[in-house]
């Protein structure tokens, strides 16, 4: 039985090398100022493409942050187009593009019914329990 499974993973593997292949780089650029500022760009030879800049915001501050934009695209697997732009700072990472899911709109009835909610908050129930009694202990 380990044979087999240790077969199938060769197998596997050899497989896997045969459909993977070297993207050449085409182009690469990278800058630092001491400051700390940056700048990266690249591509390859498959159409993989990605560029970011980036920069210390507040560096005097008790709360220095790194602001970050860039963006990065691709070809998926099954062929479609993937271009994604994103801003990370302290903020949090933000990603925008086609393939980056949206939530859907709230219905209005919905909608109508949290705002009642929020407009309406439950009243307190006042308890008549003896303050010695088992429910506060």
């Amino acid at each position: 039985m380990k044979f087999l499974v240790v077969l199938a993973v060769a197998v596997a593997c050899a497989v896997a090398k045969e459909e993977w292949q070297f993207a050449p780089i085409v182009k690469s650029n990278y800058d630092q100022s001491p400051d700390g500022a940056f700048q990266y760009a690249y591509e390859t030879g498959n159409g993989i493409y990605a560029q970011a800049s980036g920069a210390i915001k507040n560096p005097n501050s008790e709360y220095p942050a790194l602001g970050v934009q860039g963006a990065y695209k691709y070809t998926a697997p099954d062929g479609s187009p993937v271009e994604v732009t994103y801003t990370a700072d302290e903020n949090g990472y933000q990603p925008q593009g086609s393939v980056i899911p949206v939530p859907q709109p709230i219905p209005e009835a919905i909608a109508r019914s949290l705002a009642y909610i929020a407009s309406h908050p439950p009243a307190v129930e006042k308890s008549y329990s003896k303050p010695n009694s088992p429910v506060y202990g």
